[in-house]
């Protein structure tokens, strides 16, 4: 079996186990591989083959591995669903109380409760989303 055909198949094990690891290190390393492959089939000798390889690899470990973690751990720029929802305003539709009502949250009317059960809030008022629990919205009157 050909060095390249040996090297290819180096990178393929490599980026399938970067896929279930998601280190950013062991795709890398598939990278290198490949690149070692391309000169493996060119005809390099296999002592250079291995100095391209290491050269390579501690090249994209070493630089591009903190650029691609440190994208992997940006946090979420947008919330969506639900999470988007806490914190806009609400229009109370009908009272809501700790047992339950109803309110408009842009334009989408919802089943709400007051997140201080001791509280009635009366149809107009304009209440702020605390939570959302399942398909009801918890709600406190913006003061």
């Amino acid at each position: 079996m050909d060095l390249w055909v040996i090297w290819l198949i180096a990178a393929a094990v490599l980026a399938v186990a970067e896929l279930f690891t998601l280190t950013a290190a062991l795709g890398l390393l598939g990278g290198a591989a490949l690149v070692t492959a391309g000169f493996a089939a060119v005809g390099l000798p296999l002592p250079l083959q291995f100095l391209v390889f290491t050269i390579v690899a501690a090249s994209t470990v070493l630089f591009i591995r903190p650029v691609v973690l440190r994208h992997m751990r940006r946090p979420q720029a947008e919330r969506f669903g639900v999470e988007a929802l806490v914190g806009r305003s609400a229009y109370v539709v009908s009272e809501v109380t700790g047992l339950g009502g109803r309110v408009r949250i842009g334009g989408e009317e919802w089943t709400a409760r007051a997140y201080d059960e001791t509280l009635v809030i009366p149809p107009g008022t304009t209440v702020e989303v605390i939570e959302i629990s399942g398909a009801t919205a918890l709600v406190y009157p913006q003061e």
